[in-house]
C-alpha cells in the first residue's frame, strides 16, 4: 500500500474512488446530485418566498421548519439503524425528496408550505443536513481502510460542494427564462421545484447499483444502537449543537436574503456569489485529508474554522456590498475544510456495527440546533439590515471551536502522521 501522503496527492486530482472501494462511487455520483439540488434551491428558496410576498420572519420560519423536519427523520432512522436496509433507506429518502420538489411546486400559501417544509428533504443550507448523510457515510466508511477515510470523506464532500456551487449558479436561471419570455418571474421560480424532484429520480436509478453489494454485507447487529461508543459521541453530539447553532444563524438562503436587504442585490448576483463561494469551498477540502495526516483531526478542523468565522463576523460588519462579498467568500474558502476531518472522527471513535447511529446521533442535535436559529435571524433582519445574524453566527462557532479543541486534542487517531 502506498503512503498515505502520496495517496492523499493523487485524491488532489481524482474524484473517483479507488476500485478497491466497490461502491463508493455511486455514493459519491448520488451526494454530488442532492449537492446541485441543495445549491439550486438554496439561493432559489429565499427569492421565491420572497416573491411570494412572504416576511422576513416567515422565510426564516420555513428555513427552521426544514431542519426540524430533517431532524426528527434522521432521528427515527438512527434509532433503527440496526433493523433497516441502509439502502432501503436511500430509496426512500430518494422518493420523500420528490414528492418535497412536488409538493413546493404544488402550494404557495404559508401553511402548507411550512408543513411540506417539515416533512421534506429541503436543505436550505450550504452543507448537508438531510437524512441521506448518515447512512451514506456509514456505507463510505464500510468500503476504506482508517487511513484513506478522511481523503474518502474530502472527495465525498468536494463532490457535493462542487456540484452545489453549479447549482447555487444555475439557481439564476428561471429568473432569466422569465425575462427573455415575458413570463411571471415567481412562477418560473416556481417550476424550479420541479427540477429539485426530477433530480430525485436520477438519485433514485443511482442507488440502484449499490442493492446487490449491501444485501451481501454481513452486518453486525445489537440490541443498542449505542453502547460502547456512547460517551464520546453524546460529548461530540452536543459540541456540534454549538457550532450548528451559531451556523443556523447564516444558512444559505438566509444569506441570500440578508444579501438583498441589506445591499439590494439581485437574485442573478447573489446566485454568482454563491457560485464562487461554492467552488472555493469544495476544492477546499481536499486539503482536509492533506492537513488531518500532518496535525491530527481535530487540529484540522479547529485551525481552519478560527479564522473563517473570523471573516464572517467581518462580512456582516462591512458597509458596502463588495467588502462583504470579499470576506464571506474568504470565509468560505475555510468554512467546510473541517466537514470531512469531522465526518472522518466520528467515524473513527465508534465501532463499525455503531457509525450508522453514531452519524445520525451526532447530526440531528446539529439540525435541531440549527433549525432554531433561522427563525431568530429572520427576526434580526425584519427589524435591521445589519448583519447581527452574521456576527452572532461567528461568535457562537469560535467558541465551540475552543471547546473541541480544549476537550478532544490529545486523542490519537490513525490519520495522524507520527513518523
Amino acid at each position: 500500500m502506498p503512503r498515505p501522503g502520496a495517496w492523499e496527492l493523487r485524491a488532489l486530482f481524482a474524484l473517483l474512488p479507488e476500485p478497491a472501494a466497490p461502491g463508493a462511487g455511486r455514493l459519491l455520483t448520488a451526494r454530488s446530485l442532492r449537492g446541485f439540488a441543495d445549491g439550486f434551491v438554496s439561493v432559489l428558496l429565499a427569492s421565491y418566498l420572497n416573491g411570494l410576498g412572504f416576511s422576513a420572519v416567515q422565510v426564516g420560519a420555513v428555513v427552521t421548519s426544514t431542519l426540524l423536519g430533517s431532524a426528527a427523520l434522521t432521528l427515527a432512522v438512527g434509532l433503527l439503524s440496526n433493523r433497516l436496509a441502509p439502502v432501503r433507506v436511500l430509496f426512500g429518502a430518494a422518493a420523500l425528496m420528490f414528492a418535497t420538489g412536488l409538493g413546493f411546486f404544488a402550494v404557495t400559501a404559508f401553511w402548507p408550505l411550512l408543513v411540506v417544509a417539515f416533512a421534506g428533504t429541503l436543505n436550505p443550507s450550504a452543507g448537508d443536513v438531510s437524512v441521506f448523510l448518515p447512512v451514506e457515510q456509514a456505507l463510505l466508511s464500510e468500503r476504506v481502510g482508517a487511513r484513506e477515510r478522511t481523503a474518502m470523506f474530502a472527495r465525498y464532500n468536494l463532490g457535493g460542494a462542487f456540484a452545489g456551487a453549479l447549482g447555487a449558479l444555475a439557481s439564476a436561471l428561471p429568473i432569466l427564462l422569465a425575462r427573455a419570455n415575458g413570463w411571471d418571474r415567481t412562477g418560473a421560480e416556481r417550476a424550479g421545484f420541479v427540477v429539485y424532484a426530477a433530480i430525485a429520480v436520477v438519485i433514485a436509478v443511482t442507488y440502484l447499483g449499490l442493492r446487490e453489494h449491501a444485501s451481501r454485507e454481513a452486518r453486525p447487529r445489537r440490541s443498542g444502537v449505542l453502547t460502547t461508543s456512547r460517551g464520546v459521541v453524546l460529548r461530540l453530539a452536543a459540541l456540534f449543537s454549538l457550532d450548528s447553532f451559531g451556523g443556523g444563524f447564516a444558512v444559505q438562503s438566509l444569506l441570500v436574503l440578508w444579501l438583498f436587504r441589506r445591499f439590494d442585490l439581485s437574485t442573478a448576483t447573489a446566485a454568482t456569489i454563491f457560485f464562487a463561494a461554492g467552488l472555493l469551498s469544495a476544492f477546499s477540502q481536499l486539503a482536509s485529508s492533506w492537513l488531518a495526516w500532518r496535525i491530527g483531526l481535530i487540529q484540522t478542523m479547529v485551525f481552519t474554522h478560527l479564522p473563517s468565522n473570523a471573516f464572517l463576523i467581518l462580512a456582516g460588519i462591512m458597509p458596502t456590498a463588495p467588502l462583504a462579498v470579499l470576506f464571506l467568500l474568504l470565509r468560505m474558502s475555510l468554512s467546510q475544510m473541517d466537514v470531512p476531518a469531522r465526518q472522518s472522527f466520528v467515524m473513527s471513535v465508534v465501532p463499525p456495527e455503531e457509525r450508522a447511529a453514531a452519524a445520525s446521533v451526532t447530526n440531528v442535535p446539529r439540525s435541531l440546533a440549527a433549525a432554531v436559529a433561522p427563525l431568530v435571524a429572520g427576526a434580526m433582519l425584519s427589524f435591521s439590515s445589519f448583519g447581527w445574524p452574521l456576527v452572532c453566527a461567528g461568535v457562537i462557532k469560535i467558541v465551540y471551536d475552543l471547546l473541541l479543541l480544549r476537550g478532544f486534542r490529545s486523542m490519537h487517531m490513525p490519520e495522524r502522521n507520527t513518523d
